[in-house]
């Protein structure tokens, strides 16, 4: 088929989609009210692991005390004091920095499953205590182990007696709030009791709005508890990104929302606290998902999220990402225009390659990489959803041409060729653009369908992964436009794929609940992927 260059009388028209771009990319990420003032920039305290990319205590890859140096440098001038979670990882002491920075520490002292483990960091900690006794002006012993259930109750209070024996700081054991109300045989044993206080994870999530006035009340309700025994906040905080629960949505501004709030509550009512967390740690991507990596007030590359003071953006990367929709917009365009089309049948082949843009830059902006497999994956997906735009823009531009399309594909015949891809016999693999198009289209709603059932089956720490399927979604809008949805020609794989797809949408919409808008969009856009599949198992 010819290709040609778009004609002059297009040109107003692109002009007004690249526009159209900007403005979509600017909207959701116009500067936002943060929050009130934190007149006091330098906070109470926070968590301090100083790991960076390809360091994480799961492998043992530790942070040089150079880089320890350079972070607590950095917070110096933002907080008073670090709280640490270990005493014998890494080679470096936090404590011996800090005081060199004027901060002070809680020490932390990690127990868990394996004695001999613990032992070691009961020791290293009453050493770092007695060492520094100006700068440790706590000693936190355990983090969260009742919740794990690494040890019983019993272990733990050995543990922390064994400590407070040992060392003139005040001791402490930090849990989230619910075991101190299940163990409060523990606070007998600590100087003070500390709760972890995080409206987001808790099993009744608490959104944005009244996440605030959740963390006095349980506070209030801890201290009555415990009368005459100092109740200190050792985590709250909010992700800036992540997958939503209930109507707690991640995101900066809420992030920045919710620490502002927070800090002036703290001020008012003159609460111990301590914010989760100085940076974000991708390692924890590993255990606890996107979410879990993205807690930091400061990103992995030690670059703040938000001030702490006026406006806040969601994405201040919003005009590389228009940017790059546009030259998607523009490169599509080029690669499949062609003679013959009439001044409607180019314009509409023009919005659809910007609304393509704006789809892939979507795609490339929701998806984060963490390790090598998210990073595969990553790019993986965008190279498919890439070519699946190109594809469709053929497809599109035969279609506005008025050309007829050849017999479509079934999931039979995706099938068989993903098994001569494992085999790799490549000659027996379709040439043809619109063969490669169904075949990958199909490729998409089987991903779809696994995804969607590890989402309703194994849901805590996986994202809505509406990114990883924009440019598909946009391809079943499209091919309904143009009446290029057939209605039969499907068997048992377009039956299973589509059918899994939507009964399982349906099931973890139920379950997510109808105050979670990120669940809402994802169902919706489940439910849109299904149905092609599910037309052709209609007989005609």
């Amino acid at each position: 088929m010819m290709m040609s260059r778009p004609s002059v009388r297009l040109l107003p028209t692109l002009a007004a989609l690249c526009v159209a771009i900007v403005v979509a990319w600017w909207l959701p990420n116009r500067p936002q009210d943060g929050g009130p003032v934190v007149a006091d920039m330098r906070l109470n305290s926070v968590s301090f692991a100083p790991f960076r990319a390809g360091q994480s205590p799961l492998t043992d890859k530790f942070p040089t005390a150079a880089q320890v140096e350079a972070d607590v440098t950095l917070l110096a001038g933002l907080v008073r004091t670090l709280r640490t979670y270990s005493a014998a990882e890494g080679d470096y002491d936090v404590a011996d920095i800090a005081a060199r920075h004027g901060l002070q520490v809680w020490q932390g002292i990690w127990l868990g499953a394996d004695r001999a483990r613990n032992a070691k960091e009961i020791a290293r900690g009453i050493a770092l205590a007695r060492a520094h006794p100006d700068t440790i002006v706590r000693v936190v012993v355990g983090n969260e182990v009742l919740l794990r259930r690494e040890l019983p109750p019993a272990e733990l209070i050995a543990a922390i007696d064994e400590v407070r024996a040992a060392v003139r700081q005040p001791v402490t054991y930090a849990d989230v709030w619910e075991f101190w109300e299940q163990f409060p045989e523990v606070a007998v044993h600590v100087d003070i009791v500390t709760i972890h206080l995080l409206p987001y994870w808790e099993d009744h999530p608490t959104g944005i709005d009244g996440a605030v006035a959740h963390v006095n009340e349980i506070h209030r309700r801890i201290a009555r508890l415990f009368p005459g025994k100092p109740v200190a906040i050792g985590e709250t905080g909010w992700p800036s990104r992540g997958r939503a629960r209930a109507d707690a949505m991640p995101g900066v501004v809420n992030q920045a929302v919710f620490l502002r709030r927070f800090i002036a509550l703290a001020a008012r009512e003159r609460l111990d606290y301590n914010l989760i967390e100085a940076f974000d740690q991708g390692w924890k991507y590993q255990n606890e998902g996107v979410v879990g990596a993205n807690w930091g007030l400061l990103t992995e590359r030690r670059m703040p999220k938000f001030p702490l003071a006026g406006g806040v953006v969601e994405n201040p990367r919003w005009p590389v990402s228009a940017w790059f929709s546009c030259m998607v917009m523009f490169a599509l365009l080029a690669g499949t225009f062609r003679a013959g089309l009439s001044a409607g049948g180019e314009i509409r082949l023009a919005v659809l390659a910007a609304v393509l843009g704006l789809a892939l830059g979507f795609a490339e902006s929701a998806t984060e990489a963490y390790d090598i497999y998210s990073r595969v994956a990553e790019i993986g997906n965008l190279a498919g959803q890439a070519v699946l735009a190109g594809l469709l823009m053929h497809r599109a531009a035969a279609l506005l041409a008025g050309e007829t399309m050849p017999r479509l594909r079934s999931g039979a015949d995706a099938t068989r060729v993903f098994r001569d891809l494992l085999g790799l016999r490549l000659d027996r693999l379709p040439r043809s653009r619109n063969a490669i198009f169904d075949d990958l289209s199909f490729v998409f709603l089987w991903t779809a369908a696994v995804l969607q059932l590890l989402l309703l089956f194994d849901p805590r720490y996986r994202d809505f992964p509406l990114g990883v399927f924009a440019v598909p979604l946009v391809a079943v809008f499209t091919r309904a436009t143009l009446r290029d949805l057939p209605r039969d020609g499907g068997d048992r794989e377009e039956a299973w794929a589509g059918g899994v797809l939507a009964l399982a949408a349906i099931a973890g919409a139920i379950q997510e609940g109808w105050l979670n808008r990120q669940s809402l969009a994802w169902t919706a856009g489940a439910l849109t992927l299904a149905v092609p599949a599910l037309l052709r198992c209609q007989r005609t």
